[in-house]
């Protein structure tokens, strides 16, 4: 290989490490979400200013972009629902679910329950990482116990496979 084809090949590799993954940029988004909704479930704030914060964190800029906006709105339209769905698997009343926890699983039910391209192993993983990074001691095992009941029911075909 003479020293052109390395450089070429160097810049190919340089290129292609610099492209973030689409499911990292999804993680990031569900991140941002997580903190937006569980902004709003403490502060009754505007939904207009909850996105201008999220999009100042320092994170932003690494997250999918239009995912994050389409995930805020879906969660956010459809609270009751989401809520109600939860509600129907939990051991307590979802008002003492702690709001970390809550706010994980509005998110991934959400997914479970309106999103259909994604698989729901990957929903409910995705809120299990979610809770180990910000959830109490043991959450992610209680997040992965709720999740996979809310799947189970809103998606028996896929869930049976």
């Amino acid at each position: 290989m003479n020293a052109l084809n390395i450089e070429k090949s160097k810049g190919i590799e340089s290129k292609a490490a610099k492209k973030p993954k689409i499911s990292q940029n999804r993680r990031k988004s569900r991140e941002l979400v997580l903190k937006a909704v569980y902004r709003g479930m403490l502060n009754t704030g505007e939904m207009k200013q909850i996105v201008l914060d999220a999009q100042e964190d320092p994170e932003y800029t690494k997250a999918d972009e239009a995912y994050f906006k389409s995930l805020l709105e879906g969660v956010s339209g459809k609270i009751t629902e989401l809520d109600h769905q939860i509600s129907t698997f939990l051991d307590r009343k979802i008002e003492e679910l702690s709001p970390v926890e809550h706010a994980i699983l509005r998110i991934s039910s959400f997914e479970l329950m309106f999103d259909m391209s994604i698989p729901y192993r990957v929903a409910i993983n995705e809120g299990v990482e979610l809770a180990k990074l910000y959830g109490g001691v043991d959450g992610h095992k209680y997040i992965n116990g709720v999740l996979d009941k809310v799947a189970a029911s809103v998606r028996p075909q896929e869930f049976r496979k």
